[in-house]
């Protein structure tokens, strides 16, 4: 939305066509949306050929944003649900890449900009898989920042915290079976005032929008996590034994 007011045409692509035709109906004009999953590379491939026709071949942001979250103890998640946190949360990113680079080379100033998250601060208890995608993503953008730079193209990640979106609605395992969803999470902690709080997601386009701005390479939803993050890879150690402290 925040784009769009701001006079850009957006290409959308999501896995539901109920949720895309949602959203063209609120923007209404200079909007196209492409049902994908981004598992399947030649099929982002598509899509983003189809929306770059109409930009004479120009992409000035690529936003991989595509995400799910299941959690549980590692050895409870079924094995399936474990790749399919793999597949969409880095294979979907580099798919983006690889669809993406061709237009963004031929684009003065642009912007490749991924969703990592807090989670790739330190590995979060019962979201192991879903941390290590989010981790994996902060490295691929340290990496991509530099090769991409010899096209004068950027790379940075947006690391949210708590955001109010229905990815909270993932499935929690125990034991290998579904055992509830985190949907009370940004609710319970709305009344915070620290970096945990419970942030809305206008917060992280903004993020985004101040990143084709800008030349970070991370940008923290919110801020605050900035310093937790240079506080942790300052000494893993300590922080893992404060959590485990925490925990017990």
């Amino acid at each position: 939305m925040l784009f769009h007011q701001a006079g850009w045409r957006i290409g959308a692509s999501d896995s539901s066509q109920s949720a895309l035709d949602s959203l063209a109906s609120q923007l209404t004009e200079r909007c196209s949306i492409y049902c994908v999953d981004v598992r399947e590379k030649s099929d982002l491939e598509a899509a983003l050929a189809a929306f770059c026709v109409e930009s004479d071949g120009q992409l000035d942001i690529m936003f991989n944003n595509a995400g799910i979250a299941i959690g549980g103890y590692f050895e409870d998640l079924p094995f399936e649900k474990t790749r399919d946190m793999i597949d969409i949360n880095l294979v979907g990113v580099l798919n983006g890449f690889y669809a993406a680079i061709p237009y963004l080379k031929r684009t003065e100033d642009a912007l490749c900009i991924s969703t990592s998250s807090s989670a790739a601060i330190y590995g979060a208890a019962g979201m192991a898989t879903y941390t290590a995608t989010k981790y994996a993503i902060k490295g691929f953008t340290h990496a991509m920042s530099v090769e991409l730079s010899r096209f004068g193209v950027r790379v940075a990640d947006v690391m949210p915290g708590i955001i109010d979106t229905p990815l909270w609605g993932g499935v929690r395992y125990k034991d290998g079976q579904p055992a509830g969803t985190y949907e009370k999470i940004p609710r319970l902690n709305a009344e915070r005032t620290d970096e945990a709080r419970t942030i809305a997601p206008i917060e992280v386009a903004r993020a985004v929008w101040n990143a084709y701005r800008g030349d970070r390479l991370h940008w923290y939803v919110p801020e605050e996590l900035e310093h937790s993050d240079k506080k942790t890879s300052a000494d893993y150690d300590k922080r893992r034994d404060e959590i485990l402290e925490a925990r017990k």
